[in-house]
């Protein structure tokens, strides 16, 4: 259910945000202003985590670091900034995949190998990261956090090499999973790209000659740099005095598996995916919806925000008007309470609030982005029919979900999808709606890059295909309960 976080706590019926990142070269520049860049990157990414935000900034000689919790505005005060001077910097703002919430496994994490020095942010999941942080320990290093981060950043600190060309390579052919890196020594920015491309990274470039790397191209437009282009699978990209350097991936025949969740509720509807602006991806899922699942209503509404696109497209197609038939509350944040069913409900009407006025009497078509659980969707349509609303009738841009997410979406487990075990129409039933239609992988894949067949996706949590073999799901405090802390 879209952007319901606020309630209920853990058990949140939306698949959260994976991490964002962002990555910054002036080579103009003495002062702090890589970080204050950076820190603005951040803001155009909130979207993407909300549990901690962290910059790292060198000056061709030192690199600092500085983490903490909370949201970007709260994250930092001027004097931070300003303790982080250099032309060099790396943003991280952070929802939880693998380890807890909390300052300890914030990023940048910084790491320390007798070759090099660097800070890391990472967007994604490794799924083999046990068994890599046991292939550290051989090596006599120590992880202190419970995050597949750390693990990255010290394996690429400490790999074999003396060339990035010949680090990555090295990091790429360990890895499994999904992975978009930042990466700050102190004298250049690195972004890196897994080979199968599972989540987004993209560069842009001022006039003036300095370089941004980030998760998506609206942070480019906030900090206003040119959207340049989206960095290829495998990719990595270096940043330093010499200018830009591409290295192409190492594993040129890695499936392409880009995350279509990105294009159906992650990304920002003003960013480029996959060579196409969100906003007509969403827009295109909402006119195959209408084809897909015509019904005879008098009004489309969506759930506030990121299905409104996707709205739009379904009113365009039928022919039935637009409208907006609840207000969103933008200032209602996450809460890790566990609420019972009635303090779920109060959750809702604390999130989204009904227009009477619209609704009274109407036959109406509710557009969503997805259905994970299912526990906010009926107190949803409950809302709708209290306000008086005739008929409910939802159409969800997202097939039915029954398989969990190993590659930096924390959505569910098996056993919690409501598709897991029920057909559409038990679903429906359950939710309280008079009709309900989901978008078919064929046409989700259609309207996002007119290919029918989902090549170059990821779209296993609808079909159990993965793009990678995975043989184990481990839960977020899995590497966290084997960490062995120094006694004071």
């Amino acid at each position: 259910m879209t952007e319901t976080d606020g309630f209920p706590g853990n058990s949140s019926d939306v698949p959260h945000e994976s991490c964002g990142v962002v990555g910054v070269y002036l080579p103009t520049s003495t002062e702090s202003d890589a970080a204050r860049v950076a820190f603005f990157g951040l803001y155009a990414l909130q979207h993407r985590g909300q549990e901690s935000a962290g910059i790292a900034a060198a000056d061709g000689r030192t690199l600092r670091n500085f983490t903490n919790v909370g949201l970007v505005s709260n994250a930092f005060h001027q004097e931070d900034l300003e303790r982080l001077p250099g032309h060099l910097a790396i943003g991280h703002t952070r929802y939880s995949t693998t380890g807890s919430t909390g300052a300890l496994n914030a990023q940048p994490i910084v790491s320390k190998s007798p070759t090099m020095e660097l800070a890391m942010g990472h967007n994604g999941n490794v799924i083999n990261a046990a068994e890599l942080r046991e292939r550290l320990s051989e090596w006599g290093v120590t992880c202190t956090t419970g995050t597949d981060s750390e693990v990255v950043a010290h394996l690429l600190a400490w790999a074999p090499g003396e060339s990035w060309g010949e680090k990555t390579a090295y990091l790429m052919r360990a890895l499994k999973g999904a992975y978009s890196l930042v990466v700050c020594t102190t004298d250049s920015v690195v972004g890196i790209r897994d080979p199968h491309g599972v989540r987004p990274l993209c560069m842009g470039r001022y006039p003036s000659g300095g370089w941004v790397i980030a998760s998506e191209s609206a942070a480019l437009d906030h900090i206003g740099a040119q959207f340049v282009r989206e960095i290829d699978p495998g990719e990595t990209v270096v940043l330093d005095r010499k200018g830009l350097t591409s290295i192409p991936s190492p594993m040129p025949n890695a499936r392409r598996a880009h995350c279509v969740f990105e294009h159906i509720y992650f990304a920002r509807p003003d960013s480029i995916l996959d060579g196409r602006l969100t906003h007509m991806s969403r827009t295109n899922m909402g006119m195959a919806l209408a084809r897909e699942h015509p019904v005879e209503a008098d009004i489309v509404i969506p759930i506030p925000e990121s299905a409104n696109s996707a709205a739009v497209g379904y009113a365009q197609a039928s022919g039935i008007p637009f409208g907006y038939g609840l207000i969103k509350n933008r200032y209602v944040g996450r809460t890790f309470i566990e609420p019972d069913q009635h303090f779920r409900e109060l959750g809702v009407r604390t999130k989204f609030n009904p227009l009477p006025e619209v609704l009274m009497g109407k036959r109406i078509v509710v557009v969503d982005d997805s259905i994970v659980r299912g526990t906010t969707t009926p107190p949803v349509i409950a809302l709708l029919r209290r306000a008086g609303a005739a008929e409910v009738h939802l159409r969800v841009c997202a097939p039915p979900i029954s398989n969990p997410c190993h590659f930096g979406v924390d959505m569910a487990t098996k056993t919690e999808f409501i598709a897991t075990d029920r057909s559409v129409e038990e679903i429906r039933e359950l939710i309280g709606a008079d009709s309900l239609g989901y978008l078919s992988v064929e046409g989700l894949h259609e309207a996002v890059s007119d290919n029918r067949s989902g090549t170059g996706f990821c779209d296993a949590c609808f079909t159990g295909q993965y793009p990678i073999p995975v043989q184990l799901q481990l839960d977020k405090l899995s590497l966290e309960r084997t960490i062995v802390r120094p006694t004071e």
